[in-house]
């Protein structure tokens, strides 16, 4: 049985880990000055050709690590922030500290592993890493990082020990990152938590300063990420990978010989496994999902929560769900009130919880999966039932899903595939022969609900799927739905940037300097000053432009300002694009 009690946060949460550390060293703590007057996160050579400050390659992978460890007097409390100069606030500490414990209920004896997802202070200034601003684009739109939450992965271990005043020692190493890379994070803390239990905290600064000597998590790129002796082979996907596929080497090579551990992927999780008690119903799941609707999970531990909840947010993938989601809820979460409250319908979230309390509090939800423990992996549980929600009254009812929910789509042997992208969004792109370098890009026709359900009469999967169903209800209600909106969003700003390339494109097939022969230098130069903004806009919001275009473009401006007078070329030239 798990032991806890309430939770705080005394003034000396934080060990001066880094002073004791790096005196044992002979240098100074990182962000203090040193005799001469440096400061040790000065810039320095990463030994890549490349200058870098100290502890910017550990932030473009996490923000900070924590232990959590219980207290008598003050309950769970975080001991360690590492690195030292880490920020949060207090109440994201709060949220950490509750979070990283499992429910009392839960008797998690041994090592435990699990995920959990929080919201980031509105209060605190949001801060990104530059390096993941710059590769986010090349990402899937499901693993794009969310500005507004930090994902924490937890390897929390008790076990007994008669030393110790409560007969029991908890701790749980906690990383914290906006990377929502699941199955790579997990893997981490295996490799590094069970020794840092044995060696504590220099143990942990040294596994801190190999990730901060990792190259930065650039996708598509084969990374080899070295952490205490371990070597991880991984691959972050892109965009423009094919779904369902890794392109991660598998087979050991002689430069491969170092390798200790290969990962197909960095963010999957095992979708059969954890869908396995409700396989039947996995089709119903998929549409409560599809659709934004209010989902709790209540599971025996946070692991299976966890799990559970991940597995339902991937199983829409390539759609990415846009509502919020928590794999691991407490009734200590800051926003407890908010997701309980009986004084407005349940919002648009899907919720992991364990302790019995929510069995109450959220009985008026309209969709509940009660599940036991998950198997391991080829192991068949037995099938659960969908059940009235009226029949839920404790967490130790019969694992089932509890739903009045009717599926639009009659039940397939099997899972059914994902929504492809529709005909008639691509419709809404204008002409490409409408496009002229001498107005600017069209706009895209407005999206119309009724005619598109009216096209979906003649081509909808209702024709060619052997799914049988209300197809056309499904359409209705997704069109309503979080996901739609969150999805189309992002393809009317991929047509948009589209239009814009193309813009460009027409451009440089122009005749410029034919162009500025028969109009006045006034407009040549406001000419210029376009073209200037347009290579800046192409470069600001990384439109799909070929490099060969961009080069033309240059080309076409250093021509038209070379054709001006001299005490013209000097000004546009001096010019930035702005």
């Amino acid at each position: 049985m798990a032991l806890r009690g309430p939770a705080g946060l005394g003034p000396g949460c934080r060990r001066p880990l880094d002073e004791a550390v790096a005196a044992a060293e002979g240098r100074e703590a990182p962000g203090v000055l040193a005799a001469g007057g440096a400061p040790e996160d000065e810039e320095e050579d990463d030994g890549r050709g490349r200058g870098l400050l100290r502890w910017d390659g550990f932030s473009a992978w996490l923000h900070c690590v924590c232990v959590v460890g219980f207290d008598l007097e003050l309950g769970q409390a975080v001991e360690v922030i590492y690195p030292q100069h880490s920020k949060l606030t207090d109440k994201e500490k709060t949220n950490i500290c509750y979070l990283s414990f499992p429910d009392s209920n839960s008797g998690c004896l041994g090592d435990t592993q699990f995920c959990f997802r929080f919201r980031q202070s509105s209060g605190r200034r949001v801060s990104l890493h530059c390096l993941l601003d710059q590769f986010d684009k090349d990402l899937p739109v499901y693993l794009k990082k969310d500005p507004a939450y930090f994902y924490g992965y937890v390897y929390f271990r008790q076990v007994r020990d008669k030393t110790l005043k409560r007969g029991y020692f908890q701790k749980s190493l906690v990383l914290i990152s906006k990377l929502p890379y699941i199955h790579f994070f997990h893997t981490v803390l295996k490799q590094i938590a069970p020794e840092y239990f044995e060696k504590s905290e220099p143990y942990l600064e040294a596994a801190c300063n190999d990730v901060d000597r990792w190259p930065a998590p650039v996708p598509g790129k084969t990374l080899h990420l070295p952490i205490m002796g371990v070597v991880m082979k991984v691959r972050i996907p892109t965009c423009h990978d094919k779904p369902g596929t890794t392109q991660i080497v598998q087979f050991t090579q002689q430069a491969d010989t170092n390798i200790s551990v290969i990962l197909p992927t960095v963010h999957e999780v095992d979708l059969f496994r954890c869908f396995c008690p409700v396989f039947l119903h996995s089709q119903m799941l998929w549409e409560l999902v599809l659709l934004g609707e209010p989902l709790v999970v209540m599971a025996p531990s946070p692991s299976e929560s966890s799990e559970t909840v991940l597995a339902l947010v991937n199983c829409i993938s390539p759609l990415k769900y846009f509502s919020d989601f928590r794999p691991y809820f407490t009734i200590h979460d800051s926003e407890f009130k908010e997701y309980t409250t009986r004084t407005q319908a349940p919002p648009s979230v899907i919720l992991g919880v364990t302790n019995p309390f929510f069995a109450k509090t959220l009985q008026h939800w309209p969709h509940i999966i009660r599940i036991g423990d998950l198997k391991p992996t080829g192991e068949i549980p037995k099938q659960v039932k969908v059940k009235k929600l009226k029949n839920l009254k404790t967490l130790d009812s019969k694992p089932g899903v509890y739903t009045s929910y009717k599926p639009y789509l009659n039940r397939d042997e099997e899972i059914i595939k994902q929504l492809q992208k529709e005909r008639y969004v691509a419709s809404l792109m204008p002409l490409q022969k409408s496009i002229s370098p001498w107005k600017s890009p069209p706009q895209l026709r407005q999206f119309l609900p009724e005619e598109f359900m009216k096209t979906l009469e003649k081509t909808g999967p209702q024709l060619t799927s052997r799914i049988k169903g209300d197809w056309i209800g499904l359409y209705r209600h997704f069109l309503k739905s979080p996901n739609f909106d969150g999805w189309f969003k992002i393809r009317r700003k991929e047509m948009t940037q589209k239009l814009e390339a193309l813009h460009l494109e027409a451009l440089c097939e122009e005749d410029l300097l034919l162009w500025i022969q028969k109009h006045t230098e006034v407009e040549t130069v406001d000419l210029v000053l376009k073209l200037k903004n347009k290579l800046l806009q192409a470069d600001r919001e990384h439109l799909p432009v070929k490099p060969d275009t961009m080069e033309k473009l240059r080309t076409h401006i250093d021509a038209i300002i070379l054709a001006l007078p001299e005490d013209l070329q000097g000004i546009l030239l001096k010019t930035g694009m702005t």
